[in-house]
């Protein structure tokens, strides 16, 4: 069936990050190692509960605060939590690829994703323009791999499983997007990436486009 929809991941696909530059900063303001603070905090329950929309900004900062023993108020936390992201070489090619995507296909975002690190690279990295769809696991109740977070975004793009192409860093999240009947790929770099493409039929080269890309 021919491919309607491509829906790419966020995190290490569009825009890099690195937990370990917010363990670093954490680890002066507490008596833990940034080894410690990355094992206890990240992608611990209390991450995915905040990134599926359970708890509100000022409870997560609230639970951080006692599992980590800070004594910092939330203005100085904020910039310590969300710089943490980066745009690569890499990111702006699959940016520039999304882009010659969308017209002929619908573009979506789906990621696992908090309100807070949303809103901030919302603000600073211009990548969100290229999107029809942005699927954000805060917004819609559920985290990858649940199958609800998938189920969900196919009925908001208004695809079937098999027109929909999917890429992302996580082999766990592309094996359930599988079995759902996506056509999901893991992401392995921008060449990889256009071969997986036009394994499912999508060119990824337009010409006579005036649009401007991200240099």
């Amino acid at each position: 069936m021919q491919i309607q929809a491509v829906i790419f991941d966020l995190g290490r696909v569009l825009l890099d990050f690195d937990h370990a530059i917010a363990a670093r900063k954490i680890s002066a303001l507490s008596r833990k190692s940034p080894e410690e603070i990355y094992r206890l905090f990240f992608d611990s329950r209390l991450i995915q509960a905040f990134e599926a929309g359970k708890i509100s900004p000022e409870d997560f900062f609230a639970e951080v605060k006692r599992m980590l023993s800070l004594s910092v108020g939330f203005g100085e936390f904020l910039p310590i939590w969300n710089e943490i992201f980066f745009l690569t070489d890499q990111n702006r090619q699959v940016y520039n690829l999304a882009r010659r995507l969308r017209g002929r296909y619908r573009v979506a975002l789906l990621s696992n994703v908090n309100c807070l690190h949303f809103e901030y690279v919302q603000k600073t990295f211009p990548i969100f323009d290229v999107f029809d769809f942005l699927l954000l696991s805060y917004e819609l109740g559920h985290v990858k791999p649940d199958p609800q977070i998938y189920r969900r975004s196919l009925s908001i793009i208004g695809t079937k499983p098999e027109e929909t192409f999917y890429v992302d860093d996580r082999p766990e999240l592309i094996a359930q997007a599988q079995k759902l009947g996506l056509r999901a790929f893991v992401y392995q770099g921008i060449d990889q990436l256009k071969a997986d493409l036009a394994s499912c039929g999508i060119r990824s080269r337009r010409r006579g486009l005036s649009r401007k890309f991200l240099p």
